[in-house]
C-alpha cells in the first residue's frame, strides 16, 4: 500500500516484533528493525545507476529518487534528497562512540541509514543508505 505525503504524516504503521520477522528476511530485520549496517560496497544498490524510485522494504513507501541518487565513494548508496518532503526522519544516534544522525522510514520506523552535511549541491546533504532496507522500482 502506497500512501500520500499527507496521509504519511498522519498515518503510523504498527507491527509487532513476530509481524516483522514473518515478513523480512533475517538481514532486513537485522538492518531495518534492530538499526544495524550492512558492509560497506557489499549492498546491490552502491553502483546501481538505473531510473526509478527507492522504496522501504518494510512498508513500500517511497523514500528517495534515482534523479537525487550520486556516487560518494562512501560504501552504500547515497542520496542528496529525500523523495518527498517528510518521509523520513531524523534522529540523534549516539552509539558506537559517534555522534550521528539516524534516517527513519516516517510511515513504519524502519532504520535506513544516516544522514551527513558533506553532501553536494544544491542541498549540501548526503542520505547514507542501506542497499537491504531498500527496494527499487524502474520507470
Amino acid at each position: 500500500m502506497k500512501f500520500t505525503p499527507s496521509e504519511i504524516l498522519m498515518t503510523k504503521l504498527s507491527k509487532t516484533d513476530s509481524q516483522w520477522r514473518e515478513q523480512l528476511d533475517d538481514e532486513q530485520y537485522r538492518i531495518t528493525r534492530m538499526a544495524g549496517t550492512e558492509p560497506p560496497f557489499s549492498g546491490k544498490y552502491v553502483s546501481h545507476d538505473g531510473k526509478g524510485i527507492y522504496h522501504c522494504v518494510c512498508c513500500n513507501q517511497a523514500v528517495f529518487s534515482s534523479s537525487d541518487k550520486f556516487e560518494s565513494g562512501c560504501g552504500w548508496p547515497s542520496f542528496s534528497a529525500q523523495a518527498e518532503h517528510g518521509v523520513v526522519t531524523h534522529h540523534a544516534d549516539k552509539s558506537h562512540g559517534m555522534d550521528r544522525t539516524e534516517v527513519r522510514c516516517q510511515h513504519c520506523d524502519a532504520h535506513l541509514g544516516h544522514i551527513f552535511d558533506d553532501g553536494p549541491a544544491p542541498t549540501g546533504l548526503r542520505y547514507c543508505i542501506n542497499s537491504v532496507a531498500l527496494d527499487f522500482i524502474g520507470k
